[in-house]
């Protein structure tokens, strides 16, 4: 079977739709579709600060049932399909302490973020997926689903979890209807963030940008590639599985952590 490929238009025509699409790596991902030729819409409870007529944004908080179904909503009104879902948001602002410290309220609210929104959104659209038959489904989880951190992110590395293996259900169901699921689970990404909390370790230990970052790979286990992630590698990544080069690529996660998961 022969395939010609132009990578450069290869999603012309077809409509994405990135959340938590305004920075880090969403916005890295979101980039990445646009100069593959694809119609991106973002979405985040904040517009963006530099807000671009290349991508279509849609404020809505995504943690609630009402949130995503504005999303899905105005994206099938506006453009009638979906043909690629990027489920980026996530992420923890639970306090560090260990299991004790955690309210009912830090689990609900980080489970609602990382594992019912994606639930949410991908119920919302996967009819107007089926039946078409065509669409691709990207989550994002994390390598805490596989290997958690306790002391602060312990709602969050429990809920990446229950998206890894959702994520793996769905595609058995919906992969012979023509949509392909998939999950990509990054390590540490030195998003702006990432650099803001080096600087907040640097100046309230008295140590070097470097040194706060070899302290946080040394909490992590190390990672033997010797740096975190930038946004726009992970980014390539889900670009490449978003593409019809990837077309028999269906219920696997794909890790990009630069080696840091031990085992195998």
């Amino acid at each position: 079977m022969e395939h010609n490929f132009d990578f450069n238009n290869e999603l012309a025509g077809k409509i994405a739709l990135v959340t938590g699409g305004t920075k880090g790596t969403g916005k890295a991902i979101a980039t990445r579709l646009l100069a593959a030729g694809a119609t991106v819409i973002i979405t985040a409870r904040n517009a963006p600060e530099d807000r671009s007529e290349d991508f279509h944004f849609i404020k809505a908080d995504l943690s609630t049932p009402q949130g995503t179904e504005k999303v899905v909503q105005e994206v099938l009104s506006k453009f009638q399909k979906l043909d690629v879902l990027v489920n980026n948001l996530g992420g923890s602002e639970t306090p560090a302490g260990g299991f004790a410290i955690l309210t009912h309220e830090d689990w609900l609210s980080t489970i609602e973020t990382n594992l019912l929104a994606p639930v949410q959104l991908d119920r919302g659209f996967l009819p107007n997926m089926i039946e078409r038959k065509a669409g691709v489904i990207i989550h994002i989880a994390s390598i805490q689903g596989k290997l958690p951190l306790h002391d602060s992110t312990l709602p969050y590395a429990a809920a990446k979890a229950g998206l890894i293996n959702y994520s793996k259900g769905l595609s058995k169901e919906v992969s012979p209807k023509g949509v392909r699921v998939l999950t990509v689970s990054p390590g540490w990404i030195m998003t702006t963030a990432a650099k803001r909390m080096m600087e907040r370790i640097a100046d309230s230990s008295m140590i070097s940008l470097d040194e706060a970052t070899q302290s946080v790979m040394r909490a992590l286990g190390g990672i033997p590639y010797g740096r975190p992630a930038e946004p726009e590698e992970v980014a390539e990544l889900v670009g490449f599985l978003a593409s019809p080069r990837a077309g028999y690529l269906t219920g696997a996660e794909y890790v990009i952590d630069g080696g840091t998961i031990p085992t195998i």
